[in-house]
């Protein structure tokens, strides 16, 4: 009989146990009223800014046949503006990541004169518009400008080459890198490296096994950043890039040409490919970010 009470007893803790938690539970879903109405407006919300706009992209390219589409997506103009989008948008991301990563960990670890003034320049791509940009690029790097003069005795020409492309990118992308790390940098606790060179890390050793691992994710988000924004520009790279078929077009330069030649399937073609790249590209970065963050425990 004891043992047969023992167990009914143990049951019933069980089942109040239970209940305490569903209660909880409960109490925590609630901290937010209306979490119904919230999820149902997100949803709408997204759908209406979002989902809808993607569908009528996907919907005026289902007007072309696959043969046609084909041959718009593979002709040699929009291959090569594709390819100079994509590629220079990637370099210009991991150049951001590099010197991103550097200008972050001089502001968070460093104290020297007019550290405020630089903390607010980096801010200035992300109110500046871009045609100012694209104007303020072109004036210094046109071949009668300040640097462009410079450079053009050496045979080297920035304007309406790859190379302004790639330097407008670089300059609207930069702040990504360096927002994103920096509260993770401001979070990171000095003791730790200090215990690290105690046991014997060199510095390599300390930035490799001790940092890396902590900002790593960070750095991830901030490159898929600048990618994702470097991908989809316009207004600066028009400026100082011009409309140089097969040399410095970029994809949405190119889209923006079809549009104005009443060319809208064509238009959409090449921007569903643009919009499938850009996904497929990001979620790779997702997942590697995500990767890196499992590995080092920083999940």
């Amino acid at each position: 009989m004891s043992v047969a009470a023992h167990t009914i007893g143990d049951q019933l803790d069980s089942r109040e146990t239970t209940s305490l938690d569903r209660r909880r539970n409960r109490r925590r879903r609630s901290v937010i009223p209306g979490f119904g109405i919230t999820l149902g407006l997100t949803l709408t919300w997204l759908a209406l800014i979002v989902l809808i706009p993607l569908g009528g992209l996907f919907l005026k390219t289902a007007e072309l046949s696959p043969s046609e589409f084909w041959s718009i997506v593979t002709g040699t103009r929009a291959l090569n503006a594709l390819k100079i989008s994509f590629g220079l948008s990637l370099v210009a991301a991991a150049v951001n990541l590099f010197f991103g990563a550097l200008v972050g960990w001089a502001l968070v670890r460093y104290e020297f004169p007019g550290k405020r003034l630089v903390d607010a320049i980096i801010d200035v791509p992300f109110a500046l518009p871009t045609a100012v940009a694209g104007i303020a690029l072109t004036t210094l790097f046109a071949e009668n400008g300040w640097l462009g003069g410079l450079l053009a005795p050496f045979g080297i020409k920035v304007a309406f080459t790859p190379l302004g492309i790639l330097i407008a990118l670089i300059f609207i992308g930069l702040p990504f890198v360096v927002r994103t790390l920096q509260p993770v940098l401001e979070d990171l606790d000095t003791e730790i490296e200090e215990a690290a060179a105690t046991l014997g890390a060199s510095r390599w050793q300390t930035i490799t096994k001790v940092i890396a691992p902590i900002v790593l994710p960070s750095l991830w988000t901030g490159f898929a950043l600048a990618f994702a924004r470097a991908v989809g520009e316009y207004g600066s790279v028009i400026f100082i890039a011009g409309n140089l078929p097969n040399i410095s077009e970029i994809a949405p330069l190119l889209i923006v040409i079809r549009l104005e030649e009443f060319k809208y399937a064509d238009a959409t073609a090449i921007a569903v490919v643009m919009l499938l790249a850009s996904f497929v590209i990001l979620f790779a970065i997702n997942r590697l970010q995500r990767w890196s963050a499992t590995r080092t425990g920083h999940a």
